[in-house]
């Protein structure tokens, strides 16, 4: 459904992407930020899913400036090499390149952001610094309550296993004290990465709520 695409950053860096489009006129667009194992099969047919709702979908490579072109599975050792790149990410860097994503598309219409992991963190700070957004969505941020003093500039949705080993539900509870402004959602005994269906922390039936939910999200919002 979709293809690999070009972006060009205000720094004129060139990173790579991928773009899926709607079988007919679109609803609005979104733009898909990465976990940290990249543009990889995941992330590509989420943004597939997002085409099938009606939406234009864009996924920067946010990677591509230490790393072009990585994509990485789910195994342990994929895991534990993929966790190098976050090690000290440049946050500067990653807003602009998905600052570059939201210019690409926002000629289609209302544009709206979802990420995960890395990507819900990118796209909570994404929605109280960059322009051009209508709705912020973040699954399983770790780095949100950080960035929690923050107001989003959108209306602003986040999702958070009650069992993930990276983020107590303190820090869950910091980011809902300092953030009434935000949707903040917590699904009982589920872990880390519980969205994606390619890996071992995969529930369904959470991802059953939680994606509904952030449709209905989009819908009101990408107007």
């Amino acid at each position: 459904m979709g293809q690999d695409i070009r972006l060009t950053a205000s720094d004129n860096f060139q990173l790579g992407g991928y773009r899926a489009d709607p079988a007919g006129n679109p609803k609005g667009a979104v733009v898909v930020i990465q976990e940290i194992f990249g543009v990889n099969h995941h992330i590509r047919s989420v943004c597939d899913r997002l085409a099938s709702e009606g939406y234009v979908a864009i996924a920067p490579s946010i990677f591509d400036r230490t790393s072009p072109n990585f994509q990485s599975g789910y195994t342990p050792d994929e895991i534990a090499e993929a966790r190098k790149f976050v090690a000290s990410p440049d946050w500067a860097a990653m807003l602009r390149d998905t600052q570059a994503a939201i210019d690409a598309v926002k000629g289609v219409g209302p544009v709206g952001i979802i990420g995960f992991c890395l990507g819900g963190s990118v796209a909570f700070v994404a929605a109280t610094r960059l322009s051009g957004l209508k709705a912020a969505i973040g699954y399983y941020g770790g780095a949100v309550v950080r960035f929690a003093d923050g107001t989003p500039k959108v209306p602003t949705q986040l999702h958070f296993g009650e069992k993930d080993a990276g983020i107590p539900l303190t820090d869950v509870e910091t980011v809902k004290a300092k953030r009434p402004d935000v949707e903040v959602f917590i699904y009982p005994g589920a872990q880390h990465g519980f969205h994606c269906d390619e890996r071992a922390s995969y529930d369904k039936a959470s991802a059953d709520i939680a994606w509904p939910r952030s449709m209905e999200f989009f819908a009101k919002h990408l107007t």
